[in-house]
C-alpha cells in the first residue's frame, strides 16, 4: 500500500537534523566536551543555515 503524504524532498528533514544539531552542541557544552566560546559562535550558525534552509527552499513542489 502506498502511503498518501510521503516525500523524499531533503528539506522536509532539514529542520530536524538542525534541531538536533542545536540539542547536541549544548549538550556537548554542557558535558564539557566543546567550549563556551566554540558553543557560542555554533548555535547561532546552527540557526543561520535553518533561516537559510528556509529561505532557499521555494522549489519544492510536494508542499
Amino acid at each position: 500500500m502506498e502511503k498518501c503524504c510521503s516525500c523524499n524532498c531533503v528539506h522536509h528533514s532539514f529542520g530536524p537534523i538542525l534541531v538536533i544539531l542545536f540539542g547536541l552542541t549544548f549538550l556537548l557544552g554542557t558535558l564539557g566536551v566543546l567550549a563556551s566560546e566554540l558553543v557560542a559562535i555554533v548555535w547561532p550558525s546552527i540557526v543561520i543555515l535553518g533561516g537559510l534552509g528556509k529561505l532557499l527552499d521555494r522549489k519544492c513542489k510536494c508542499c
